[in-house]
């Protein structure tokens, strides 16, 4: 580019060439020139405008997502298979019905408290990356990595393969009902969810948000239909209670007689409980992850806190109306004897018609897999950009303009996870303690911004008490699992340890071979994605 313009300006010509890489270095994005025709600034192959970079001197992430986008996105990440799974393990350690539903609203205020600490920093802190983000700028860039290596390398792609398996399983048991399902089908078929997911959110931010929109108006009409449901039976039970006193009414069929003696069997053992509340804040995952995506989040400063406080809220109130209406219609004794507590409540109100919850619960297992895949990709994208991921997922796709090599790489670790299917739950509950550390460091960011950022503007600023409280609970869920489970734990701890040596190997005193090697890989990528890294004017 001629050094007469500004160096990050993009200079129209008559020609249709583009000048992205040379075959010896990555150009920089202050040195790339762009030749298109007038037509090809203005328009793209349909007439339509691909990308403002003709007009800004920019390429960077899109900011497309809308106060409801945002909503879904966290309503339909933390809404997957948790609720339809964890009801069994929050009954078996509480003890009793009334416990559990006491749980499952602390479980959901628990999460808000954070989403609520969470909102202060990602109004203050505008990068995408959420907690990363966070620690990186708050604590240094080699805690930044221990937390980054954790959870894309472990927690992201195993929870992707652990909700594309659970879609698999109920697609399955749809389709083969009671006949034996063949070796290989449900890893097979969640592989095929993950790859057709990952391209979606390959080639579209808006197709990725719109299935966002679309599975979690699924997956709330299914728990509204099985809230209606259990309320009516519940409702129906306690009325024909209330007339046998004074008629010869039969006690009504359906009748589950959880609520008779609510109490009966509460657990007073504080692990018991504590690991209780590990299961029902499984079903809460996914409170934070639109921190992680910030910066495609339209007036991020409104619409990130709102959209947390909604989404927060609506999914505490379902979650515990759900678990009413499964308790309405489902003894506590046949909780503990099934692994799916929707089918079995299906298969007792809906009879021959049982075959729509599977239905549901696939589609908000879709939900959850691609929010948790659109979320993850920038998550690589972020810590690429700090240097701390190959520089190849730095590249953003010119016609697209989403991050491709991190989705794709996003995609392509899950789906390598799924080969090792049978230990994805181990490995889960292992970095359970990790991720809760981690959550606890980025919670002590609100107290370092604090003071380091005093004069910082702020548009929530949350009372000092909120993140205290929170990290009590955090460091809570952290020491607990320790005593409780102290195997499990050391495998959680040798995993966020064993990023120390990468990050001294990969990043801080890297080998000038990995570097070039890094330099030519991104090249061909590249020039194989027409994708180029962020332009920023």
């Amino acid at each position: 580019m001629s050094s007469s313009k500004n160096s990050k300006s993009l200079r129209h010509r008559p020609d249709s060439q583009l000048a992205i890489v040379s075959d010896s270095k990555i150009k920089d994005p202050a040195e790339f020139e762009i030749h298109l025709s007038e037509d090809q600034c203005k328009k793209g192959e349909n007439g339509k405008n691909k990308t403002d970079i003709h007009d800004s001197g920019e390429l960077k992430l899109e900011r497309s997502i809308t106060l409801l986008n945002g909503v879904n996105i966290i309503i339909g990440v933390i809404i997957g298979s948790g609720i339809f799974i964890s009801p069994k393990g929050v009954q078996e350690k509480a003890g009793s019905v009334a416990l559990s539903l006491i749980l499952w609203v602390c479980g959901g205020i628990f999460a808000a408290l954070g989403s609520y600490c969470y909102s202060e920093l990602g109004t203050l802190i505008s990068d995408s990356g959420g907690d990363y983000a966070y620690i990186r700028k708050a604590y240094g860039p080699m805690i930044a990595f221990i937390r980054l290596w954790v959870e894309v390398i472990i927690i992201r792609p195993c929870s992707i393969a652990v909700i594309s398996l659970t879609f698999s399983k109920y697609i399955l048991v749809l389709v083969f009902q009671n006949c034996p399902i063949p070796e290989y089908t449900e890893p097979l078929l969640a592989c095929c969810l993950i790859l057709l997911l990952t391209w979606i959110n390959s080639v579209s931010v808006r197709w990725s948000t719109r299935i966002q929109d679309v599975t979690t108006y699924a997956k709330l009409l299914a728990l509204v239909l099985v809230i209606i449901t259990g309320l009516v039976m519940l409702f129906i039970s306690m009325l024909t209670h209330i007339l046998s006193k004074f008629l010869t009414t039969k006690k009504f069929a359906a009748n589950s007689g959880s609520f008779d003696d609510a109490f009966s069997g509460t657990s007073m053992n504080a692990g018991d409980i504590s690991l209780s509340l590990y299961s029902a804040l499984f079903a809460y995952n996914g409170w934070n992850y639109l921190n992680f995506i910030v910066e495609e989040i339209q007036n991020p400063k409104r619409n990130l806190p709102l959209a947390i406080a909604i989404s927060c809220t609506t999914v505490t109130v379902i979650y515990t109306l759900t678990n009413v209406a499964f308790y309405a219609v489902i003894p506590p004794d046949e909780f503990l004897a099934t692994d799916a507590t929707a089918t079995t409540f299906a298969e007792k109100v809906y009879g021959p018609a049982a075959w729509i919850m599977p239905i549901f619960v696939a589609l908000s297992t879709i939900g959850s897999c691609n929010g948790t895949i659109l979320t993850t990709s920038r998550l690589y994208f972020v810590g690429a950009r700090e240097g701390q991921m190959p520089e190849t997922m730095t590249l953003i796709s010119m016609k697209h303009r989403t991050p491709f090599p991190a989705t794709v790489i996003t995609g392509i670790l899950s789906c390598f996870f799924l080969l090792l299917s049978q230990n994805i739950f181990t490995l889960i509950n292992c970095v359970q303690v990790v991720n809760w550390l981690a959550i606890a460091v980025a919670t002590l960011c609100v107290f370092h911004f604090r003071r380091t950022m005093p004069n910082a503007p702020r548009v929530i600023k949350v009372n000092l008490i909120f993140p205290i409280l929170f990290f009590a609970g955090c460091i809570f869920l952290v020491v607990v699992p320790i005593i409780a489970e102290p195997a499990d734990t050391a495998i959680g701890i040798a995993i966020m340890l064993s990023g120390i040596p990468v990050y001294f190997l990969f990043i801080k005193f890297r080998p000038e071979f990995i570097s070039r090697f890094s330099e030519k890989t991104t090249i061909s990528m590249q020039k194989l994605l027409m994708a180029i890294p962020e332009v920023k004017s």
